[in-house]
């Protein structure tokens, strides 16, 4: 499965973006985005978040999971209490014929498994953890883009963990 992760600010700006691969079941951590996907994630993103305003007005939930697709990607959601919000965008691998997945529960193969909620759940909470801290900082200005590659390790190490 592909990942691609974005940290928007309480304006709706890009405070934070990473892509990257699963980790699990043999992968290698690179993600398999096609090439031309790499502005169309971006996109398709931001368009979920009048999804995601919806969604958390609706419910009294910081995780929002999935709340969007589009094509073969969904998009799930994590908003903190500083109305920050952190989505994902996460595209299943791609079956050729002949192949098989271990488990139709594993978590490339079904994004709305409740393991892969779990996964993705654990992910956001580990980030979100991570980002309080970064935040926190004196040297941090409120809805500005975070370059700490402390924070970048941290969002990657997550990843690998758990995605």
């Amino acid at each position: 499965m592909s990942y691609h992760f974005i940290i928007l600010g309480t304006q709706d700006n890009p405070l934070f973006s990473y892509v990257l691969g699963t980790s699990k079941q043999g992968g290698d951590g690179q993600a398999r985005f096609p090439p031309s996907a790499a502005h169309l994630n971006q996109f398709v993103l931001h368009s979920s978040l009048d999804i995601a305003e919806e969604v958390q007005w609706g419910t009294g939930h910081l995780y929002l999971k999935c709340i969007d697709k589009f094509f073969n990607n969904y998009i799930s959601c994590f908003v903190t209490g500083s109305n920050t919000k952190f989505m994902l965008l996460h595209q299943p691998t791609q079956q050729g014929p002949g192949v098989t997945t271990r488990s139709s529960a594993a978590i490339g193969a079904n994004p709305t498994s409740p393991q892969t909620e779990e996964a993705i759940r654990a992910f956001f909470q580990e980030v979100y953890e991570s980002w309080v801290k970064t935040v926190m900082s004196p040297f941090y200005g409120l809805n500005k883009e975070i370059r700490s590659p402390v924070f970048r390790q941290k969002v990657a190490a997550a990843g690998r963990k758990y995605l």
